[in-house]
């Protein structure tokens, strides 16, 4: 299934995501505790990178600057990643599979017990 092309990621487009997902399960905060790690896919070739700071250390949010090379397309003038291929997305993986930020909502929602009836 060929995906469309989208906007490439940078840190502001995943500052746009976080806000977007502020305070549910399609952000890193709101799913931890259901086994979810930050990741990304690159849709051109399936591969799944998870988070990671650049030393290589698992980050606990969604950073760039862990992703290999060959998917960045440009660097800030300290080093840092300012922009990834376009075919890359961010998510989560958990036990060998990518959710995008929406079905990880979703998947978390669908795990969460149900509220107690009041009496």
């Amino acid at each position: 299934m060929e995906m469309p092309e989208r906007s490439t990621l940078t840190p502001q487009t995943l500052a746009a995501e976080r806000a977007r997902y502020f305070g549910t399960a399609g952000c890193s905060a709101g799913n931890r505790g259901n086994g979810f790690r930050p990741a990304f896919l690159d849709r051109e070739t399936g591969r799944v990178y998870l988070s990671a700071f650049a030393d290589g250390r698992p980050a606990p949010a969604h950073l760039l600057d862990g992703l290999p090379p060959t998917l960045v397309l440009a660097r800030a003038a300290g080093g840092s990643v300012a922009a990834v291929k376009g075919s890359v997305i961010s998510g989560f993986a958990r036990d060998g599979h990518f959710y995008t930020r929406e079905e990880a909502l979703r998947e978390a929602e669908a795990e969460a017990p149900p509220f107690p009836l009041a009496s």
